[in-house]
C-alpha cells in the first residue's frame, strides 16, 4: 500500500418526494443559501423538484452519499433548450449542466467536492451521447471556480445568465 488515502466512492441515489424537506432544509444552511439563490421555500422546492422526482423535466437530481452518509446534493440537466432565459445559444445536444453543493460546511476545502463532481462527470460520461459538462458559478465564488479546475473544468469567461454574471466553466469528453 501506498500510504494514500482512497478516494472516496459515493452512490448517486436519485431524489424522491420525501426528500424534499431534507433539500429544504439543505439550502437554507448560510453555506449553501450564499449561492442557492432559488427556490428557498419549501412550496418552491417543491413545485421546482417534483416535476424531476417524477421525470417530466430533463432535470435529474441526486443525494450524494459517501459511506451510506448524504455528503452533497448534485443535478445535471440538458442544456439544449433548457428554457428561462438559459443558454439560449447552446445548440450542442449533447451538452449537460450541472449544479450541486456540499450539505456540511465543515468539509469544504478538504476535496470531498471536488471527488463528488469527479465521480458524477464519470457518470454524465458513460453516456456516449453527452459530449460536455458545463456549469456557470458565481464569478467570486474563488472556492467553487478552484473545485471544478481541479475536477477538469477549464474556464471559458464570464456570462450573462438570469441570475446575472456567472463564469462559464466547461469540461468536454476528450479532457477527461
Amino acid at each position: 500500500m501506498s500510504g494514500t488515502p482512497a478516494s472516496p466512492r459515493f452512490e448517486f441515489r436519485p431524489l424522491s418526494a420525501a426528500d424534499l424537506p431534507r433539500l429544504h432544509e439543505w439550502v437554507q444552511r448560510p453555506h449553501v443559501a450564499q449561492w442557492w439563490e432559488n427556490p428557498r421555500s419549501l412550496n418552491g422546492i417543491r413545485q421546482e423538484y417534483l416535476p424531476v422526482v417524477q421525470g417530466t423535466e430533463s432535470t435529474r437530481a441526486y443525494v450524494a452519499y459517501e459511506a451510506a452518509e448524504p455528503v452533497g446534493f448534485i443535478q445535471s440537466y440538458v442544456v439544449v433548450d433548457s428554457g428561462d432565459g438559459w443558454w439560449p445559444e447552446e445548440t450542442d445536444p449533447g451538452a449537460r449542466g450541472i449544479d450541486q453543493f456540499l450539505l456540511d460546511e465543515h468539509r469544504l476545502g478538504q476535496g470531498l467536492g471536488t471527488a463528488m463532481i469527479r465521480a458524477f462527470l464519470d457518470r454524465l460520461f458513460e453516456d456516449p451521447q453527452v459530449t460536455a459538462v458545463q456549469t456557470d458559478p458565481a464569478p467570486h465564488n474563488a472556492r467553487a471556480v478552484r473545485c471544478y479546475e481541479k475536477a477538469g473544468f477549464r474556464r471559458v469567461g464570464i456570462v450573462p445568465t438570469p441570475d446575472g454574471p456567472a463564469f462559464l466553466m466547461r469540461c468536454v469528453r476528450s479532457s477527461m
